[in-house]
């Protein structure tokens, strides 16, 4: 395996303007309707969420509905360093944007204990069925998932953004599931155990 940095800079690309194009408040729905029902989501004692940004997936109403469970749900804050902590929320009004517009919790907010009980919803530009996922190139979540391989992970994406193949690099970590607004798709057993 090799860096295919200028190749995945292009499908970058490409795949914001599909995911832009495929958007639609009716999908969103669908995929959280989906997920609402995954099982290790709903025996999860954390869930580590990402606030939705322009064009991802939705995740306001998945919170609401993890709050109203008596979830425990964090949302994360990217360093300087390159790693990401997550932090717990009660309520989304916790969230403020931060100088990327991206909304984020105070890090000042406890840190969650992270174990086999916690469900880490990532998002992405685009999946294979496999679990390779194409992010945003900063490799933050490779670097969090690679230092907690014990959290259940499950990527949230529209049909659309499903690709046969992406180029993978020695530091890409493949997800358990990818739940799309027409259906489940569980991808890596490795990691479920």
């Amino acid at each position: 395996m090799e860096d295919f940095g200028f190749e995945k800079k292009t499908l970058r690309k490409k795949f914001s303007q599909i995911r832009l194009q495929a958007k639609t408040p009716e999908k969103d729905n669908a995929i959280a309707e989906r997920l609402l029902t995954v099982e290790r989501l709903l025996n999860a004692e954390t869930v580590l969420l990402y606030a939705s940004f322009r064009s991802e997936v939705d995740t306001r109403n998945i919170a609401e509905n993890l709050i109203h469970r008596d979830k425990k749900i964090a949302f994360p804050v990217c360093g300087e360093d390159g790693f990401m902590t997550f932090h717990t929320v009660s309520d989304l009004s916790q969230l403020k944007k931060s100088e990327m517009d991206i909304p984020e919790p105070d890090i000042s907010l406890p840190q969650p204990k992270i174990d086999n009980k916690t469900v880490c919803i990532v998002p992405a530009l685009a999946l294979t069925v496999s679990g390779f996922r194409l992010g945003y190139g900063g490799g933050y979540y490779d670097r969090f998932l690679a230092k907690n391989p014990c959290v259940f992970t499950v990527a949230l994406a529209y049909e659309e953004s499903v690709t046969d193949s992406l180029p993978v690099s020695d530091f890409d970590v493949k997800i358990n599931m990818i739940i799309t607004n027409e259906r489940k798709i569980y991808c890596n057993e490795q990691r479920t155990k």
